[in-house]
Parts: C-alpha cells; sequence; structure tokens
C-alpha cells in the first residue's frame, strides 16, 4: 500500500518549499469526502479554498469535461469555439454586467482589472497618463504577481520581491471615511473583497460596501470587487455585494468558476468599462478555450440547478450558530457569512495550526489563515447531517484542548 510519506519525501526533495500542508495525500474526491492513500476518508472542510463550490468531482462538471475533450481542448484567441460564446452569455446573463473577458487564474483576472482601470482613467476620465492611483485596502490578498504583492501590506509577501510597481494607495479595510479621504483627483479605481478571506474571514462593518458604492459613482471612480473566493453562492448570495445591493462597475470571479476541475476566472464589466480594451492589448492563450468554457457553463448550471446559492446560506447559518454555541474558552470570534467562515483562536492559547492537525486526525480537513484563524469553508453541497457531524468533532477538539 502507498505510503503517506514516501509521497511526502517526493514533494520535500523536488518541489520548492513554498507551500506547508497538513501531512495528507489525496488520493480520491467525491462530493464533499476525500480519501487518503491509506484509505481513510475526510470531510473536505476547506473546498481548495473555495474553488470546489460544486463539490469534488461534480458528474456534470466531470461529463462536460470529458465530453470537451473528446472534441477540441485549445484553439487560442486566434481563432473562434463553439463554447466560449454560450459560457460568457450565460455568466454575463447570471450575473448582470454587459461583456466578460475570459482568463484563467483569479491573480490574472485581477491584473486584467489593474490594466483596465489605469486604461479607463486616461482614456475616460482624463487622469494624466501614468499618473492614475488605485485604492486598495489593508490586509487585502489578491493574488501573488509583482504587481499584487506590490500593495499587500503582509510583509512576508512582499520581502525580498521588490522593486515594486507604483500606483496604489492603502486604506483600512471597513473604514469608508479614510476611503474617502484617500480619493484625489487622479484615482481611477477602489479595488477591495468584500470578504477578506485570506486575512481571516474578516467581514466588514454592515454598509461599508454600499458606501464605497455611493463614494465611487460620486467621485467617478471604478468600484472593483474580487469576489474569487467570496462568489458563486460561497457566503449565501451569488455574490458577497449582493448583501448590500453595491453592485460594483468590475466583478472579479475564479476559483468556484471553474467548478473544481479545470481554472477558468473573468472580469466582468459594463460596455463602457471593457471597450477600453482593443484587438492586442490583452489577452491569454489559454483564456476562453473551449475546454474551460465548457467547464465554466458546467460549473454555473450546477450552482443554480441545485440551488447552492440558497443552501449555503441556509446551512451557513445552522454552522455559524452551532460554532457559536460551543462553550470554550479559546474562541475569541466566530465570523462569516454563509459557508465561508473563520473561528480565531485566543492567541495566550497560541496558534491554530495544531487544532487543524488535531481537527485532520478526527476526519475534517481545514486550514489556518493568518496564524490564529481556522476556516471553515465545506462544498455547497454539503448537508445538514454532514455539518452536525462535523460540529460534534469540532466542539470536541476546542473544548478538550
Amino acid at each position: 500500500m502507498a505510503r503517506t510519506d514516501e509521497f511526502i519525501r517526493d514533494v520535500e526533495r523536488y518541489s520548492a518549499n513554498n507551500y506547508h500542508p497538513l501531512p495528507i495525500v489525496i488520493e480520491k474526491g467525491e462530493g464533499v469526502w476525500v480519501t487518503d492513500v491509506e484509505g481513510k476518508k475526510y470531510l473536505d472542510m476547506l473546498s481548495a479554498y473555495s474553488a470546489l463550490n460544486q463539490g469534488h468531482r461534480h458528474p456534470k462538471i466531470i461529463g462536460a469535461l470529458m465530453d470537451q475533450a473528446q472534441k477540441v481542448t485549445l484553439t487560442s484567441r486566434a481563432f473562434h469555439n463553439e463554447t466560449m460564446g454560450g459560457f460568457l452569455k450565460t455568466l454575463c446573463q447570471m450575473s448582470g454586467f454587459d461583456k466578460a473577458l475570459p482568463m484563467n487564474t483569479g491573480a490574472e483576472a485581477v491584473e486584467t482589472a489593474l490594466k483596465a482601470a489605469r486604461k479607463w482613467g486616461l482614456v475616460k476620465k482624463g487622469v494624466p497618463e501614468n499618473q492614475g492611483e488605485i485604492i486598495v485596502c489593508e490586509n487585502n490578498f489578491h493574488g501573488r504577481t509583482v504587481t499584487i504583492v506590490s500593495f499587500s501590506t503582509e510583509e512576508q509577501y512582499r520581502y525580498g520581491f521588490g522593486p515594486f510597481t507604483p500606483g496604489f494607495v492603502s486604506v483600512p479595510f471597513g473604514d469608508a471615511e479614510a476611503l474617502e479621504k484617500a480619493i484625489t483627483e487622479n484615482t481611477v479605481a477602489i479595488l477591495a473583497e468584500p470578504i477578506q478571506g485570506e486575512g481571516g474571514v474578516l467581514v466588514p462593518p454592515a454598509g461599508y460596501l454600499a458606501q464605497m458604492r455611493e463614494l465611487a459613482t460620486r467621485h467617478n471612480v471604478l468600484m472593483m470587487l474580487d469576489e474569487i473566493q467570496t462568489g458563486l453562492g460561497r457566503t449565501g448570495k451569488l455574490f458577497a455585494y449582493q448583501y448590500e445591493d453595491a453592485k460594483p462597475d468590475v466583478l472579479l470571479l475564479g476559483k468556484a468558476l471553474g467548478g473544481g476541475v479545470y481554472p477558468v476566472s473573468a472580469m466582468l464589466a459594463s460596455d463602457g468599462v471593457m471597450d477600453v480594451f482593443g484587438p492586442g492589448d490583452h489577452g491569454s492563450t489559454f483564456g476562453g478555450n473551449p475546454l474551460g468554457s465548457a467547464v465554466g457553463l458546467a460549473a454555473l448550471e450546477v450552482l443554480e440547478d441545485e440551488n447552492l446559492v440558497q443552501q449555503a446560506y441556509t446551512l451557513g447559518q445552522h454552522f455559524m450558530a452551532g460554532l457559536k454555541a460551543i462553550d470554550s474558552p479559546l474562541i475569541k470570534e466566530v465570523r462569516g457569512k454563509g459557508l465561508l467562515i473563520g473561528v480565531e483562536i485566543k492567541h495566550e492559547y497560541g496558534k491554530a495550526r495544531p487544532f487543524c492537525e488535531r481537527l485532520m486526525e478526527l476526519g475534517i480537513l481545514c486550514k489556518e489563515t493568518h496564524e490564529y484563524t481556522i476556516r471553515f469553508a465545506p462544498p455547497l453541497t454539503i448537508t445538514k447531517e454532514q455539518i452536525d457531524w462535523a460540529l460534534e468533532r469540532i466542539a470536541k477538539v476546542l473544548t478538550e484542548a
């Protein structure tokens, strides 16, 4: 039988040491469950950082992948393919935006938005060339490219990777007053996450996104929301901004857009923003490829056909209430929306990783974020019974410790 340590030994020998995974080697996945190489089953409560909203290997998504793989997988954008148009039409109709620009990874979608905002500022708002500024939030996470880490406030994400891209102004997350003070005549956009997932599942004060929307409109700047992790049902709405009816000018999607089987991302915007791009301005060899488009369309249809957004809302309330009912002196706070939930451990009791390791021993997979927070984000296909099964074990770990 394959042994866990043999697989891990190869990774440690031949891979760059840029991750610190839990010591488990997953061999199979189906629905909300995964099985390791030793044959032990686990409830996946991370969902590949929300890329698996539809669950592991959803039959409809796998079927779309296999059917398309039998025909054509890649054409590049030098030619049209038969799946991209239908995928983008469905995506735009579901989201209420005029146009979508397909890419592959979340970071690519963010980079696309940064370019769009800067050019929009030049050609539409009249900001002098190379003077456009984009306001971002402290504690953000939008990806790992050099430009994106240029406006990160996490020192580890930046150390050694300079010189950095200029043109970004950082303000405290959730502080609308600080946001307004930061806006100048050269501001072209505001970029934010509705909930800071990697930052520790941080939820801003109620009304913050609506205030951001009002400020962006009043000062003629683009409101750009990164819903790569929060979007597509994760928070109990199709998009997290819908809790405040604060529709952005630019919406960024990824992760679950690929149904957990293929990298698919997109920038969504109005015609007035998207038309700053002309042929040759921006692109991607794999962006909008027929395989990814077929998968993306199936991923969207599964969310709608199985009512997963409403399920995330209902079960999220149940899960949150169960976590808040745990009587443990270790817990500092339980926060989140839908099925994106963080349990912060009081710092005097140590970091979150040992609790994640103990939960793994009991058959639950989750991961620490920002050192002291345990993040729970199961597939939206999870059932109430499975959540209750998990709550028993979570309570055991947080009370026995």
